[in-house]
């Protein structure tokens, strides 16, 4: 004698635990994916404040000029001094740039530290590209020791054009160093961090040179 068949309110609660099952699944992969897809989202759309990124090539310069001022601030767990070698420079749009920070261990060991970069005002972001640049690459830094960072960058002239962005005449590049990630994620600072975008160019490390050259 056959099996009677399962009533339809069993195998409705079967699929509805299923789809439960998925939902809270899906909920918690979201959650650990967010943080990398909202960077990702900033670092294509400039939103937030985050510049766009990617090895293009300036586009050469225009007559119109703007100002980047240069900010760099320390998390009190890294026992490091940071600071842009100049506060701003006025370049020409659409004409690269490398500018230079540095740092000294202030410790009496080595010292690891991680440095978080982004640009104000937010509607700018969009119109501020990076090449290469240090952040976040590992430091090690040995007791005392001092070292200089270069970044390269341009701005684009279309940043002009943009009704919304056309009365901007200064942006403000900004880098943060912490001891590690997790101090990053604890002040909330590396969601809206623009991420790494390659390794030094050879005109930074030209530059580079020469600036030691100069100094030693």
């Amino acid at each position: 004698m056959n099996a009677a068949p399962p009533p339809k309110s069993s195998r409705r609660n079967g699929v509805f635990a299923v789809v439960c099952v998925a939902v809270v699944a899906g909920m918690v992969g979201m959650s650990f994916a967010a943080i990398p897809l909202y960077r990702l989202f900033c670092s294509v759309t400039g939103y937030g404040g985050t510049p766009k990124i990617g090895l293009a090539a300036a586009p050469g310069a225009v007559t119109k000029t703007i100002r980047v001022r240069f900010n760099a601030d320390t998390n009190p767990a890294l026992p490091w001094k940071f600071g842009p070698d100049a506060n701003e420079v006025t370049l020409k749009l659409g004409d690269e740039q490398i500018a230079f920070y540095h740092a000294k261990n202030l410790a009496k060991t080595p010292v690891t530290g991680m440095a978080l970069y982004n640009v104000t005002p937010e509607k700018a972001g969009k119109y501020f590209h990076k090449t290469a640049c240090f952040c976040f690459n590992q430091q090690t830094l040995a007791a005392g020791q001092e070292m200089e960072f270069p970044v390269s960058f341009w701005v684009d002239p279309e940043i002009a054009k943009d009704p919304s962005t056309a009365d901007i005449q200064v942006i403000t590049l900004s880098y943060t160093f912490f001891r590690s990630l997790d101090d990053a994620a604890k002040s909330g600072a590396l969601a809206k961090a623009g991420p790494h975008v390659g390794p030094m160019t050879a005109a930074e490390e030209q530059a580079l040179e020469s600036k030691n050259a100069r100094t030693n």
